[in-house]
C-alpha cells in the first residue's frame, strides 16, 4: 500500500477503508468470500503487463512462453480437479462463460429452458433483462409451491412442450442438492443439450461434498470465486468432442485476450482446492450453513425449503412483517451484510423482495465454526424480531467482538489499530 499511497492517496484511502469494512463486518452474502493471500498476490502480479490473444502455442502476440505454460497449468489443474477432458480458463466472468457455452452449443433464436429467477435461477439463464433473454427464446421451470424444491415434473413438462435446444441447471439462490441425473434424462427425452452452471457450488463439488455434474452435462460453467474462494473470473469444462467449439466461442467469439493475472490466480485457485485443508474447509461451510438455517428456524424465522444442503439459505421475512430490503438495512446497521432476495412466488418486486439470502463461505474462511454461527444466528433472529424499533448498539458490539477474534489479513494488533 505504500506505493499506492504515495501515488494516489485518495485511491489508497478507499482500499484502507474497505479493508476496515471487511474486518469489522460479518460477510454473509452467499456470492462473496475472502480469498487466500496468494490469490491477492497473483492477481496483483506482473502478469498484468502482458496481452495474449489466442491459446497456448497459437497466440497472436509474441513473448508468450511463460504465459502458455501458465495457462496450460491452469487448464490441467482444472481438468484434474473436476475429472474432465478439457477446460477453458479464459472467461472474464461467470456470465461470459455462460455466453460462450451457449455460443458453442446453440444458435441465436434457439429455445432455452432455465430456472425462474425468483425461484433461485440466474439472470444469465434466459432472463428477459439479460442479453441471454434477447438472443434466445427462453422459457422457465420452477419449484413446487409446497416443498419449494425443484419440480422435476415441471421441468419435464416444459421441456416436452417447448422442445428447447438447451436445458440449464444451476442457480444463485437455490439451497438444495440438484439431481443432475434427472436433468440429463429429461434433456435426452426432449432431444435437448444440457448445461450446468455450478458457479455457486463449485467449491463444494471440487471438495467432494456435493455431487458433480461433469458426467451428466454437455458443458459445465463456473466461476473461481464464491465457494471456490479464488480468482475473479470464470471457466468452462467439457469433453474432448466440444473442446474446439468452446475455445472458439470464448476467443474470438465472445472475448479478446484473457486477463492474464486472473488466469494465474485461477491456476493457484485450483491448486489450493486440491489440498486436504480445502475439503475440511468445505465440510465446515456446509456444517455452518446447516446450523445457521436450523438456528434461525428454531428462533422463529421461516427458512425457504426448510433448510439447506449447500452453503446458502433463504430467509422469508414475511412472517416477521419485514421486507427483504428492510431486513438487509437492519442487519447492515449491526455490521452484518446480507442481500435482499426474492423467494419463490414472491409477491414483492425485485427492488423490495420478501426475503434475504445468506451464505457461510466467507465467515468460514475467517475460521468461524459452530459456536460463532450460533452467536450470529442469535444476533440476527433477535435483531430482526425487534425490526425497525431496534437499538443497534449492543448488537454491533457483539458483532465487533466476533470480528476481533477472527481478523482478516491482519494480526490482532493491526486489527486493534483500525
Amino acid at each position: 500500500m505504500n506505493r499506492l499511497r504515495s501515488v494516489d492517496s485518495e485511491a489508497a484511502a478507499l482500499v484502507e477503508a474497505e479493508l476496515k469494512r471487511q474486518n469489522t463486518t460479518l460477510e454473509l452474502i452467499a456470492s462473496e468470500n475472502f480469498v487466500y493471500e496468494a490469490i491477492l498476490e497473483a492477481q496483483g502480479s506482473i502478469m498484468t503487463n502482458k496481452y495474449a490473444e489466442g491459446y497456448p502455442g497459437k497466440r497472436y502476440h509474441g513473448g508468450c512462453e511463460q504465459i502458455d505454460l501458465m495457462e496450460d497449468l491452469a487448464r490441467q489443474r482444472a481438468c484434474q480437479l473436476f475429472k474432465t477432458d478439457h477446460a477453458n480458463v479464459q472467461p472474464h466472468s461467470g456470465v461470459n462463460a455462460n455466453l460462450a457455452a451457449y455460443m458453442a452449443l446453440i444458435q441465436p433464436g434457439d429455445t432455452i429452458l432455465g430456472m425462474f429467477l425468483q425461484h433461485g435461477g440466474h439472470l444469465s439463464h434466459g432472463s428477459k433483462v439479460s442479453i441471454t433473454g434477447s438472443f434466445y427464446r427462453s422459457f422457465f421451470y420452477g419449484v413446487n409451491p409446497d416443498t419449494e424444491l425443484i419440480d422435476y415434473d415441471d421441468v419435464r413438462s416444459k421441456a416436452l412442450e417447448h422442445k428447447p435446444r438447451l436445458i440449464i441447471a444451476g442457480g444463485s439462490a437455490y439451497s438444495r442438492t440438484i439431481d443432475f441425473s434427472i436433468f440429463r434424462e429429461i434433456a435426452d427425452e426432449a432431444g435437448a443439450l444440457f448445461l450446468v452452471d455450478m458457479a455457486h457450488i463449485a467449491g463444494l463439488i471440487a471438495a467432494g461434498v456435493h455431487p458433480s455434474p461433469v458426467e451428466y452435462a454437455d458443458i459445465v460453467t463456473s466461476t473461481t470465486t464464491k465457494t471456490m474462494r479464488g480468482a475473479r473470473g470464470g471457466f468452462i469444462l467439457c469433453g474432448k468432442d466440444r473442446a474446439d467449439a468452446v475455445d472458439r466461442a470464448v476467443f474470438p467469439g465472445t472475448q479478446g485476450g484473457p486477463i492474464l493475472q486472473n488466469v494465474l490466480a485461477k491456476a493457484v485457485t485450483f491448486k489450493m482446492a486440491m489440498q486436504p485443508a480445502f475439503r475440511q474447509y468445505q465440510e465446515q461451510v456446509v456444517k455452518n450453513a446447516d446450523l445457521l438455517a436450523r438456528s434461525l428456524r428454531d428462533r422463529g424465522l421461516r427458512i425457504v425449503t426448510g433448510g439447506t444442503d449447500n452453503h446458502l439459505l433463504l430467509v422469508d421475512l414475511q412472517p416477521a412483517n419485514l421486507t427483504g430490503h428492510q431486513g438487509e438495512i437492519i442487519l447492515e446497521e449491526l455490521g452484518i451484510t446480507v442481500n435482499k432476495n426474492m423467494i419463490p412466488f414472491d409477491p414483492r418486486p425485485p427492488a423490495v423482495t420478501s426475503g434475504i439470502r445468506m451464505g457461510t463461505a466467507a465467515i468460514t474462511s475467517r475460521g468461524m465454526k459452530e459456536d460463532e454461527v450460533s452467536e450470529i444466528a442469535s444476533i440476527i433472529a433477535t435483531a430482526l424480531g425487534e425490526g425497525e424499533n431496534l437499538d443497534p448498539a449492543p448488537y454491533r458490539q457483539r458483532v465487533m467482538e466476533l470480528c476481533r477474534q477472527f481478523p482478516l489479513y491482519l494480526d490482532p494488533l493491526e486489527f486493534a489499530a483500525l
